[in-house]
């Protein structure tokens, strides 16, 4: 699939969220979103001007005032979303496991929120526990989108699969 053919396509099926993504499609259509941020980003620079802001000491960020970039990524996120379950389900697994880091993510939160709630992170009392569940869950919250970007990586799944035909074998 080529470049054109696969945003086409990204954006022909702006919500569809059954069937399969080839490797390429998806790829691609995240080479077009990330050259067309960074395109936009530019641009809304020269359009609306750019504002220095210090982070930290020696670090410094720049900061656009500008729409278009947000807007794009606003425009662009449903079919990325359903891109990448479709890429899901070529290699075989349900679109679910694209979500994987954001809920170790809502897991983590709930789970400070907990600790934080009973107050055993303010005074001290139950630290070993909450060190014991904490620690693992920042190393998976850590891995989880590495694991993803992998699965999302793996070659399609041959022949049909519960999700579909194989697009490499589906003449269009």
């Amino acid at each position: 699939m080529t470049f054109a053919n696969a945003i086409r396509t990204c954006l022909r099926k702006y919500v569809t969220f059954s069937g399969r993504a080839s490797r390429s499609e998806y790829w691609w259509f995240v080479l077009f979103i990330v050259l067309g941020s960074i395109v936009l980003a530019l641009v809304d620079g020269a359009l609306f001007g750019t504002t220095i802001v210090d982070t930290a000491p020696g670090a410094v960020s720049v900061q656009t005032d500008g729409p278009l970039a947000t807007l794009f990524s606003l425009a662009t996120l449903v079919p990325a979303l359903s891109a990448g379950w479709r890429r899901m389900h070529d290699t075989g697994r349900s679109g679910l496991y694209l979500l994987y880091p954001l809920i170790v993510m809502v897991g983590l939160a709930g789970v400070l929120s907990f600790f934080g709630g009973i107050g055993a992170l303010d005074d001290g009392t139950d630290v070993g526990l909450a060190a014991f569940i904490l620690v693992p869950a920042m190393i998976i919250l850590a891995i989880s989108p590495l694991l993803v970007l992998w699965w999302l990586a793996r070659p399609s799944q041959r022949g049909a699969n519960s999700f579909g035909p194989n697009p490499h074998e589906v003449h269009q």
